[in-house]
Order: structure tokens, then sequence, then C-alpha cells
């Protein structure tokens, strides 16, 4: 007999439209589940935000992902949530299965021939503890060009592409030089999840020999991995929904512009 619970959705939530990075490693990797994705535009960018505000934020999506449509786990599609609130929501949900995200620091120091990595990541993720900590772990393993992007998750939520190539050339500058030769950053870890959509802007600037990794395919495995007791047995595809806090407009585009899905986009109730 089929279990109840295996039909339960998959909860991800992001503070916008950035979390639609890891929702598409997500149908990649498990099609069959269905999955009901929470845009928190009205409250964005959390990067910006203090640990309370985000932590207020992610506590408020859970309980409603929880209470609403009875989901079997929880994917935090956002590197700030994840760095504030995790710790958080999983003692308060102690038989949820909670996935977060995190730079990937740890497959960069993999990758990297010259040892020299450049993160670009959000003002709060930078500064969590949770960063310092993976950080700590990795001590002289590599050197790390850490870089606070202000600004580039907005520009991506909001599709402006000028303002978007413009804070990536500023930002990229400001970190050194790109290549494969000594001193050069070889390997750049996007440590948020908006900026995937910024990647081939990115893959100009820093040129098609640097590696640039993000963090939807290692979440998208990971979740597979926690679930294997109860993943859907169905063989059709399974379905998505969307909800947002902001403008149901604008997660619609990013929806059809991304995933090149035409799910209708409804308001998170208030």
């Amino acid at each position: 007999m089929r279990s109840v619970v295996s039909e339960h959705s998959i909860g991800v939530f992001d503070s916008g439209v950035g979390g639609l990075s890891v929702l598409r490693s997500l149908r990649e990797e498990l099609p069959h589940e269905n999955f009901v994705y929470v845009a928190d535009s009205g409250h964005a960018p959390y990067g910006e935000r203090d640990d309370g505000y985000v932590v207020d934020r992610s506590r408020a999506i859970t309980d409603y992902l929880i209470t609403r449509h009875r989901i079997k786990a929880l994917v935090i599609a956002c590197n700030t949530a994840t760095a504030a609130a995790i710790h958080i929501l999983r003692r308060q949900h102690p038989t949820l299965p909670i996935i977060g995200v995190e730079p990937a620091l740890k497959p960069a120091v993999a990758a990297s021939a010259t040892h020299r990595i450049g993160v670009m990541a959000t003002r709060g993720t930078l500064s969590s503890s949770k960063y310092t900590t993976l950080l700590a772990s990795l001590h002289g393993q590599a050197e790390f060009v850490s870089q606070a992007c202000d600004g580039l998750a907005h520009a991506v939520e909001h599709d402006d592409t000028t303002k978007t190539i413009a804070l990536c050339t500023h930002y990229i500058s400001q970190m050194g030089p790109f290549g494969t030769q000594s001193g050069q950053i070889d390997t750049l870890v996007l440590g948020c999840t908006h900026y995937a959509f910024a990647g081939t802007h990115l893959r100009t600037l820093v040129g098609p020999a640097v590696h640039i990794l993000n963090t939807g395919e290692p979440v998208a495995k990971r979740t597979r991995h926690v679930l294997a007791a109860c993943l859907s047995q169905r063989q059709d595809e399974g379905s998505c929904s969307f909800e947002t806090s902001g403008a149901p407009a604008q997660l619609q585009a990013a929806v059809q512009r991304w995933l090149q899905l035409p799910a209708p986009v409804r308001d998170l109730p208030k």
C-alpha cells in the first residue's frame, strides 16, 4: 500500500526567486515529487536583514507550510535563512526533515588547483557564525576571498539586467584576478541562491577556465538521501505550486523564465 506521507509535498522557501535555482535541481533529481514553493519577496532581501527578522520569517513560513500543506520535508533554499534559522527550526520541529544550503566551500577546495577561492554571498551569510565555522574547518586548505555583494540579490529578484551586470562587474573586480595561474582565483563559489541566475554574466567576467559552484545540485542529492524512505512511488511527473508574499506577477515571470512552467502563483496568506 502506498504511503500517505510519500504523497505529501516537499516545502521549499527563499526570500524571493533565488530559490528557484534550487527547486530546478530538486525537480531534476526528484521528478516524481510534489513541491510547494514560497517566495517571501514581500520581506526580501534576507541577506540585508538582521538575524532576528530572518528567524521570525523562517518560523512563520515553516509553520504555514506544515499547517496548510502538511509537508513531509522542508528545503531552506536560502543561505541567509539557513545560517540564521535552521538550528532553531530543527529544534522546534524535530520530526520534520529540514535540509539547508551553505556555500560550497568544501567542493571548492577539492576543485581548486591554485588554492585561491572566491566566495560571493550576502553580508548576512558572510557575517554568520555558521559561515565562520565552515571557514575555520577548512583552515590551511585554501585561501578564501569573501565578497559581500550588497544589492545583487535585489537586482536579480527584480530582473534588472543592467544593474545585475554592473554589480557583478564591480564585485568580481574587487576580488582580484581570476584564472588558472598561481595566485589567481580559479574557483568561484556562489553563496546566494539568487546568484545562480547571474551565472551567464559571471562566466563572461571570470573566463571559461574558472570553476563556478552553486548549491542546487548537492542540496537536491542530499534531499533524495534524507527522504529515501518516503519518496513518492508515482510514475508520472510531480506537481509544483507557488505562493509569494510579494507581487505574484513577478514570481510567475521568474517561474516561466527559469523553470519553463506555466503554474499559477497564489498570494501567501497574511
